[in-house]
């Protein structure tokens, strides 16, 4: 029986069927709206994407010796007038040819005390842009250098100061970076005089800051968050204006404070990069470091970077200044001659000069905890027998490089 005001079984099925309806038809309309909500929302978050995609690329340089003779570099070096060098040559099992060049220090091919010890001079360089910005090693910064400033940091790195470090398992013994290096780079021969073969930096001194002024067009600040950086901005120059700057202005101005052809003169920057044309983010950048050598007698020298950003992969601290200082002692004009090499770290194509820390760009040696507790990041840097295709390696442990990624040469010729 139906009573009034009641809802009867048909009223009820139209009812729930309404009901069902409605909803449908809100959740289509959520749908819609989400979907168009999206479509706006996505290509900012595809570009975002692409943004960390194009993270910038570390890399080194060098500006060889040109226009000087082997003859006079040598002649030089012996009257004492430049930077120790011993001489090599060397015939390749590759290919029969008979390659020769120069290293820093003395041979480790004869036996006996055969230490040698060049000065060192650190130049703290006070990069100021057009748009008022500065980037200084020497001044503190608590959120992204809080060991140090940067110039301490890199005074008290394993790069100056002594410290135990340990190449393919065996000691290299208390010393710098590049020396345990160079040690376990001919490790066959030097092993035998035990701890008697050396090639140090030292005595260290440090100048006060000088300040360059990039011009507008040939550097640029940037944000580097989109990278998760550490202190926001990044400076970027020209190196086609820079390195004539540092030849022509800086190196001569400092010839009264001892800066010359029988010192290393170490130019340090705080999170300033080049590139090989008008500054920027993509394409060419970033060159972290590079050694340079001009002149007669031979000036040698290296501009490098102690990066704080944070912004690329597998660089930090020391590693772009680990990178020049080993190239520095194999290849200090940036001409000696190998067979073609490549393909392999920062080399996409070939090369065939010994530039040791070029194969290994993208590898980090184990952290070494430095004098003053930090833990310092330098890099991996291949052996001498991996260029020539020298078997057995005249390396530590029969390895072609300091940290053992190199187990074989560098193989065929680079094509």
């Amino acid at each position: 029986m139906h009573r009034l005001g009641e809802e009867t079984a048909e009223q009820s099925d139209v009812r729930k069927a309404r009901s069902r309806t409605f909803r449908m038809q809100a959740i289509v309309w959520w749908i819609l709206l989400f979907a168009g909500i999206l479509g706006v929302l996505t290509p900012q978050l595809f570009a975002q994407d692409s943004a960390a995609l194009n993270r910038p690329q570390a890399r080194s340089a060098v500006m060889p010796l040109t226009d000087v003779s082997s003859a006079a570099i040598r002649a030089f070096a012996t009257a004492g007038a430049s930077i120790p060098l011993w001489d090599y040559s060397v015939t390749s099992p590759l290919n029969g040819h008979v390659y020769s060049g120069s290293m820093i220090g003395r041979s480790p091919f004869y036996h006996g005390a055969r230490t040698t010890n060049i000065p060192a001079i650190i130049v703290p360089l006070r990069i100021k842009f057009s748009d008022g910005t500065v980037f200084d090693p020497s001044a503190a910064d608590s959120g992204c250098s809080p060991a140090g400033t940067p110039l301490d940091m890199t005074v008290n790195s394993p790069i100056f100061t002594p410290v135990d470090i340990t190449m393919n398992g065996v000691d290299m013994g208390v010393t710098q970076y590049a020396d345990a290096f160079q040690r376990a780079n001919f490790w066959s021969r030097v092993s035998v005089t035990g701890d008697r073969y050396h090639t140090m930096l030292g005595p260290v001194t440090v100048l006060a800051p000088v300040t360059v002024n990039v011009p507008a067009a040939d550097g640029s600040v940037f944000s580097d968050t989109q990278f998760g950086g550490c202190g926001g901005i990044i400076g970027v120059m020209n190196i086609s204006w820079f390195d004539p700057y540092v030849r022509g202005t800086i190196i001569p101005s400092l010839s009264g404070a001892g800066v010359g052809p029988t010192v290393l003169p170490m130019f340090l920057m705080r999170d300033v990069v080049m590139t090989d044309g008008p500054p920027t983010l993509d394409g060419n950048c970033c060159i972290l470091s590079y050694h340079g050598a001009y002149g007669s007698p031979l000036q040698t020298y290296t501009p490098v970077d102690y990066d704080t950003s944070g912004i690329f992969i597998g660089v930090a601290d020391i590693n772009a200044i680990s990178h020049e200082v080993g190239e520095w002692i194999d290849d200090p004009t940036g001409t000696n001659p190998t067979p073609p090499w490549g393909h392999t770290g920062q080399v996409t194509g070939c090369q065939n000069n010994l530039e040791v820390g070029d194969p290994l760009s993208d590898n980090e040696f184990p952290p070494l905890p430095g004098a003053n507790g930090f833990a310092y990041h330098p890099q991996e840097l291949a052996f001498f027998s991996w260029f020539f295709r020298q078997s057995p390696s005249l390396g530590v442990s029969g390895s072609y490089s300091d940290n053992e990624t190199f187990t074989q040469d560098a193989g065929a010729a680079c094509m």
